[in-house]
């Protein structure tokens, strides 16, 4: 039975949002503390450091600043990824000449993430900047660069209205696709190729929750292995300029590797690679199941 595409749509687009909600749930700490040291790395000796510093100053509660917008974030990015990677499948299969059932490859599938990355990066891009100022509002007020702290969602949107308008929501797009296309990319044909690894012959649909947490997992370590750099210069453009006017995304990266060498690009890599694995992995488990009890929802109707 060929499921209506608005239904598929619609199927994709909440079993996105179940996976983004699993994500933000199980990395949320590691997500603040990559944050931190990514934009303020002078700050922080390392990962253990950046914990013990944060409880100290801000108790557990800071390990969960911006959890709000990451959760809109991840639900809106995820939501439209997902349901986008369904649409950007169908049109790989008819570029490709392919039916509509046909199994894409593993480097199709990945052609397919990439595509849907890009519009996924319109719904992230503003999320994610109150997300990581809020997360870093304490080291923007220790290190001087604001005397006032804006230490709700709304003090955010309100502070980034006053000071640029709609638009300043999307300061830091140019390095939030150029992160989101080759890193989803890799994100999509990881977990693929993982899935077919484990599948051995067999569909891959017929995977339990350990191999697709593996596969999810596995997909994550890529895509920040991929484009990490590119993510540390874009949370330096969405921190930094609300204290002042930002260099764009070449210039931003040039001043860290004139002033702080090319190994401040990769501060905060360590909380980054421990929370890919385990929340990518409950993504693609939350994604994949949810999907597959809706569908058999419609297909008994």
């Amino acid at each position: 039975m060929r499921t209506n595409p608005v239904i598929q749509a619609a199927i994709d687009l909440t079993a996105g949002a179940a996976g983004g909600t699993a994500c933000v749930v199980t990395g949320q700490p590691f997500d603040t503390a990559k944050v931190k040291m990514q934009t303020f790395p002078g700050m922080y000796k390392g990962l253990i450091d950046c914990f013990v510093k944060t409880y100290k100053q801000v108790g557990f509660r800071g390990f969960y600043k911006g959890t709000t917008p990451a959760l809109v974030a991840n639900i809106a990015e995820n939501s439209v990824l997902f349901m986008c990677y369904g649409f950007c499948q169908q049109i790989v299969r008819f570029l490709a000449g392919l039916d509509r059932k046909t199994e894409l490859s593993d480097l199709q599938n990945a052609a397919a993430g990439s595509f849907a990355s890009a519009f996924a990066t319109l719904v992230l891009c503003p999320t994610e900047l109150v997300k990581c100022r809020l997360q870093t509002m304490h080291e923007l007020q220790l290190s001087g660069k604001i005397t006032q702290g804006h230490n709700t969602v709304w003090s955010v949107v309100k502070g980034v209205l006053q000071k640029d308008g709609p638009l300043g929501f999307y300061r830091g797009l140019s390095s939030t696709l150029l992160r989101e296309l080759p890193g989803y990319f890799v994100f999509f044909g990881g977990y693929e190729l993982s899935r077919t690894f484990f599948a051995s012959g067999r569909s891959k649909n017929e995977l339990g929750p350990i191999p697709l947490m593996i596969s999810g997992g596995f997909g994550g370590i890529c895509l920040w292995i991929a484009v990490y750099p590119i993510d540390c210069v874009k949370s330096r453009i969405q921190v930094l300029s609300m204290a002042g006017k930002q260099a764009g995304f070449m210039g931003t990266f040039s001043n860290v590797l004139r002033n702080e060498g090319v190994l401040a690009l990769y501060s905060g890599l360590k909380p980054t690679m421990l929370r890919a694995f385990p929340a990518n992995g409950a993504l693609f488990l939350a994604y994949e199941y949810s999907r597959k009890i809706m569908m058999k929802q419609i297909d008994a109707y």
